[in-house]
């Protein structure tokens, strides 16, 4: 390896790791084409010393940042040393399209070697038919245990939980238990409690490490344990599941079944995950991008805006309706043409404040029917303050540019009116759609923005073609 590479992929600390980022956290340009390079040489030495020690997150963001073609190509080099954890780290489609042109033999012999939560993670992606080929070259344990958690609903709990864990029953000593974690070898890897069960594995509660370890050995289990923080259904929603790890500053979790037997663990590292991804989610579904992915192609990414595109054109031409009522008016009085935008554009950055902090509200759980009442009384408040002031602002932008003071009076009126309409309407619509069962993230933007810009143009309009006789 030449100097420069050297000095490249230099430790950033006492791991040894490499320092793969520049200042603003992208993958360096000159390490991706040190990669790519080895790649097109078929360098494997290069690739097993400087790419396969990286952390998966760091192979993860180093997928993303190459070629499509080079993708496959690393991981075909690494061969046993690429590390499968990394494809949880990246997008889905760049998941599946490794994941589909790898041999469903090497994609099972990895699967073996990763937690649970990272199989299922990794499987879910793929077709039903090759994915049972894939379980059924795994040993029947891990079978079981991959089969239980993919057949829980997608984005449940049991979905993301880590079936591996440490249970034992009441009646022995800690000293047992001790014994017990030092002599097994399958155990998780990492652990923060150890779940105490009865024989048919229902979850009796859980002793956390640290009290194990300032309890003489001679102890039973039963006399220091506690019942569970929170269990959570496998049922249950991933993101109801994360709001529980935030509300009671969780590291770990028991998943039971509906009978209440342990199945499984949920951390927090899971968890971390889970709440980037439900916000990532809520973001894209507020701009109508669906599920869109950075390494999506034309074809899917034209194929995932264009339906709210069509419904965004639907409400245009339901605004430009509006509009078309008063034509008579904006002919005589050009000033009208030019100031509506305005109103209307007022209204709806103001609707989309107040529908982005509903939405948010909403998304965990800090609405309920309890203080939605309030809310709704506050969001009015301001949507009348904020009117009001821009009502003065802007009645005497209008009144000196057009030297009418009347025209100011009108464009006054006119925003109180749509800024009071876009405050509900930021509010209203998006608790009445998550109480038909409507995720409000997904079409609360496309109904307040039509909502505040009838109401904007024809309040406008409207007061206009009345004051002024026209």
């Amino acid at each position: 390896m030449t100097n420069d590479a050297e000095e490249l992929v230099r430790p950033r600390s006492d791991s040894g790791d490499a320092d793969i980022y520049d200042e603003n956290g992208n993958v360096r340009g000159d390490f991706l084409a040190l990669v790519g390079a080895a790649i097109a040489d078929r360098d494997t030495i290069f690739l097993r010393q400087h790419v396969a020690r990286l952390h998966e997150s760091e192979i993860g963001d180093l997928l993303e940042s190459l070629q499509p073609d080079q993708r496959l190509a690393l991981v075909r080099l690494l061969g046993d040393e690429f590390d499968m954890t990394a494809l949880t780290e990246v997008d889905e489609t760049i998941r599946r399209e490794i994941v589909d042109q790898l041999p469903n033999e090497q994609i099972a012999a990895a699967i073996g070697e990763l937690d649970s939560d990272d199989a299922v993670y990794i499987l879910e992606d793929l077709d039903s038919e090759d994915r049972e080929e894939i379980l059924a070259q795994l040993p029947f344990t891990e079978r079981v245990r991959l089969r239980r958690a993919l057949d829980y609903p997608e984005s449940s709990a049991g979905r993301r939980m880590q079936t591996e864990f440490v249970a034992v029953p009441p009646f022995w000593t800690v000293g047992q238990t001790i014994d017990y974690m030092r002599d097994e070898e399958d155990l998780p890897y990492s652990f923060s409690q150890i779940f105490v069960i009865d024989p048919t594995f229902k979850l009796l509660g859980a002793v956390d490490l640290d009290k194990i370890l300032r309890t003489k050995r001679q102890s039973k289990i039963e006399s220091i344990m506690r019942e569970t923080n929170h269990p959570i259904p496998a049922e249950t929603d991933q993101e109801e599941a994360a709001q529980l790890f935030e509300q009671y500053d969780l590291l770990s979790a028991a998943v039971v079944d509906e009978n209440d037997r342990l199945v499984g663990v949920l951390t927090i590292d899971d968890v971390v995950d889970v709440i980037h991804e439900e916000a990532d989610e809520d973001i894209k579904r507020l701009g109508g991008v669906g599920d869109e992915e950075l390494s999506d192609n034309v074809f899917s990414t034209v194929r995932s805006r264009f339906l709210w595109l069509v419904i965004n054109l639907g409400t245009a031409l339901l605004s430009a309706s509006v509009i078309g009522l008063f034509d008579e008016s904006i002919e005589k009085m050009i000033a009208l043409a030019v100031l509506m935008p305005i109103v209307a554009s007022m209204g709806g950055n103001a609707g989309t404040q107040t529908m982005t902090v509903t939405v948010r509200a909403l998304a965990t759980g800090d609405i309920d029917i309890y203080n939605a009442g309030r809310i709704i009384r506050r969001e009015a408040g301001v949507g009348i303050a904020n009117g009001l002031l821009f009502s003065v602002i802007m009645g005497m932008i209008a009144a000196t540019w057009f030297h009418n003071y009347q025209l100011g009076f009108v464009i006054g009126s006119a925003m109180i009116i749509n800024l009071f309409a876009a405050a509900l309407a930021g509010i209203l619509l998006p608790l009445l759609l998550d109480k038909v069962g409507a995720d409000p993230a997904i079409a609360s933007s496309v109904f307040v923005t039509t909502v505040t810009d009838c109401t904007g143009f024809f309040a406008f309009l409207g007061i206009a073609t009345w004051w002024f006789g026209i």
